[in-house]
């Protein structure tokens, strides 16, 4: 028997597929093995049946669902119709007319993009007092914040039932000063009102900030810590000095851009004339 037929993994990894595959094909009755034995449960398939596994995965491959390709095989037919490939045609011409667009669209930010980088990344400005959700703790590095943020501060915001007004406004504090590791960060998050503090979240009021200098960044986290210095050394040698803890504003991050060198943080710095 081990010459004509062979158990599932052996059978999965003639077909490079998975054995999870294999088995869902049995379950939805597209590829059921010649012989399952009752005592063992061992499933074997023949060889012959490598053959239908890479049609199977050719239509597969042609946008063709495993119900289409089950209702084939019911037909004895096999093969798709005309109309159907015809169909098939249509569905690809349509994706591609959406993907144009789409490579449009990006053409035109990228355009849009280049751009702003060559306008002035830094400028002087008023920051209002405002109210914020806060959570104080300590990450390996920014890679950990996005978790962070999904995991632990969203649920518990939502639990809460903080509301954020628009345009959304949040903003990181590294006490103890900007470091790539083991960050001492404070989360804050703008509210509309203040809510009853938890294990995780506090409320409190952050003042007006009358000046602050601020900076564009754009690109991965990795590289804030270059920015801070650059904009410190502009400071002193325009005359201003640190009045209050730097903020790094999150505008655009793996959220909504999938690009890190598009992610966009504003590096604010309250600040008073030296």
């Amino acid at each position: 028997m081990k010459t004509n037929r062979l158990k599932i993994g052996e059978f999965s990894r003639l077909c490079r597929v998975t054995v999870r595959t294999l088995r869902h094909y049995e379950e939805i009755d597209l590829l059921v093995p010649e012989i399952v034995d009752r005592d063992t449960g061992y499933r074997y398939y023949s060889v012959d049946q490598f053959q239908k596994m890479q049609a199977i995965l050719s239509l597969k491959g042609m946008g063709f669902s495993l119900e289409e390709i089950r209702d084939l095989y019911e037909d004895d037919t096999h093969v798709p119709s005309i109309e159907a490939l015809e169909e098939k045609i249509r569905v690809c011409e349509e994706e591609l007319r959406q993907l144009n667009a789409r490579k449009a669209q990006l053409k035109a930010m990228m355009a849009s993009q280049k751009k702003l980088k060559k306008m002035e990344k830094i400028t002087i400005e008023s920051l209002p007092a405002i109210i914020v959700a806060s959570h104080r703790t300590t990450i390996p590095s920014f890679d950990d914040l996005g978790r962070l943020c999904y995991e632990v501060i969203g649920p518990e915001m939502a639990r809460l039932g903080c509301e954020c007004p628009e345009p959304g406004y949040c903003y990181t504090i590294e006490h103890g000063g900007y470091k790539p590791k083991d960050i001492d960060i404070e989360y804050c998050e703008r509210v509309t009102a203040k809510g009853k503090d938890s294990a995780i979240i506090k409320f409190k009021d952050v003042p007006e900030v009358p000046t602050a200098v601020c900076m564009k960044v754009y690109g991965p986290y990795d590289r804030l810590y270059q920015n801070y210095i650059d904009l410190f050394a502009w400071m002193e040698k325009e005359g201003w000095k640190v009045a209050d803890a730097p903020r790094a504003v999150y505008v655009d991050g793996v959220w909504n851009q999938e690009d890190p060198e598009k992610w966009l943080t504003i590096i604010q710095v309250p600040a008073e004339k030296a």
